[in-house]
Formats: structure tokens, sequence, C-alpha cells
């Protein structure tokens, strides 16, 4: 029987998740990101499966490797800042 994930661990992972989408340097990554950062654990929010849960917590661990790595290449070939961020 698999043990379900520790409240904590999983917002934990959510504000990972959050401040790792925060790094893009193009809006609509970043904006795309947070928005399916957000989404995904609206959905996943009324799941009582301890292993629906723990497979949703994994998917979301690799989720953050991957914005990780998008994160690094995006800084390594940046573009101009778009309209909308120049006015902040």
């Amino acid at each position: 029987m698999a043990s379900s994930v520790p409240r904590n661990q999983i917002l934990s992972l959510y504000k990972a998740l959050m401040k790792e989408s925060q790094k893009f340097s193009n809006y609509n990554f970043r904006a795309y990101a947070i928005r399916r950062v957000r989404d995904a654990f609206k959905e996943s929010k009324s799941l009582s499966d301890p292993k629906l849960i723990k497979k949703e917590f994994d998917f979301g661990k690799e989720n953050l490797e991957i914005i990780k790595r998008q994160v690094v290449i995006g800084d390594m070939y940046k573009i101009e800042k778009l309209v909308i961020e120049n006015t902040r």
C-alpha cells in the first residue's frame, strides 16, 4: 500500500515550482508556467487516493526539474523584452 505524501512536502513542491517558474526571462513562458502550476494543483486538490497523490507528486517533481532546465536554456538565448514587460 502506498503511503500518502505529507502535506508539507506538497506545499514545498508547489512553492518550489512557483519560485522556479518566476525565473523564466521570457514573459510568455513565465506566465504559462505559473498558470500551469496553479491549475494543476487546483485540479489535484480534491484527490484522496494515496496512489494518485503520490503519482501526481512524482509528476510535479519531474516537472520541477524540467522547468529548471528550461530556465537555464532560456537564459542562454535571451531575447528583447516585450512591450508589456517594459511598463514595470
